[in-house]
């Protein structure tokens, strides 16, 4: 229960944080954030929670990683739908924050309130192709270096900050293609509360970062150190 309530906590951190710096920040240039802020801003909930709740839950706070850890051999079956469970709880708990917080404003509009979409609903016009390869692929990249910087033999004390820049560098990629899920829960959270086209649209935010995960903890227990991913 405890590994439930901090992947809970988690992923409401990693929505209020990373969506919260896309809908209360980046639309305003004389800030500073926009575009490479957001990507940060990311970043930094995934570092923090890292040395917050690794040593409670392993920090995972996305359906995605828990399935690829799975895959890996790094994680039980059995504890994967109440991780899940946490993860999507979590999300919509920072969403709802969020929402208290950005609809205070007097000329409060939702708009995309940070959702994940494609074709008309993409940051910059990209296809559903181009989004389900996008998806896969951050994903499956992601989970090479969660595997990888949480090896018994990586060095260690790091893995937070690889994981944490890694997620950066995946936002400043895919921000504009589909505006960066790589995470079921947060892409969840985001559109229950837009609705219309972002929950019809939802399903390659499911499909897409499960798929990379997926077949990332295979590769990656085939080219580890003597063939395990622990």
């Amino acid at each position: 229960m405890k590994k439930l309530f901090a992947e809970f906590f988690g992923t409401a951190w990693l929505v209020l944080g990373g969506c919260g710096s896309a809908v209360l920040a980046a639309a305003y240039p004389e800030l500073g954030i926009g575009f490479v802020g957001v990507s940060i801003a990311f970043g930094l909930t995934v570092l923090t929670m890292a040395y917050a709740i690794g040593h409670i839950s392993g920090c995972h706070l996305n359906p995605a990683v828990t399935l690829g850890l799975w895959s890996g051999g790094r994680f039980p079956a059995k504890e994967i739908p109440g991780y899940i469970a946490a993860q999507v709880l979590g999300g919509l708990a920072g969403a709802s924050i969020l929402y208290l917080i950005a609809s205070g404003k007097a000329d409060f509009e939702m708009g995309g309130f940070a959702a994940n979409g494609y074709g008309a609903n993409s940051p910059d016009g990209y296809g559903l192709t181009a989004a389900l390869t996008t998806e896969i692929v951050m994903t499956f990249f992601f989970l090479i270096i969660i595997l990888g910087t949480t090896h018994s033999k990586a060095p260690a004390g790091f893995a937070g900050v690889a994981i944490g820049l890694g997620l950066t560098l995946i936002h400043l990629i895919s921000i504009p293609v589909t505006n960066t899920s790589v995470n079921p829960a947060r892409s969840t959270s985001q559109a229950l509360f837009v609705g219309d086209w972002a929950t019809e649209q939802l399903w390659l935010f499911w499909v897409a970062p499960i798929v990379g995960a997926l077949i990332a903890g295979f590769v990656y227990k085939f080219i580890s150190p003597e063939g395990s991913a622990d």
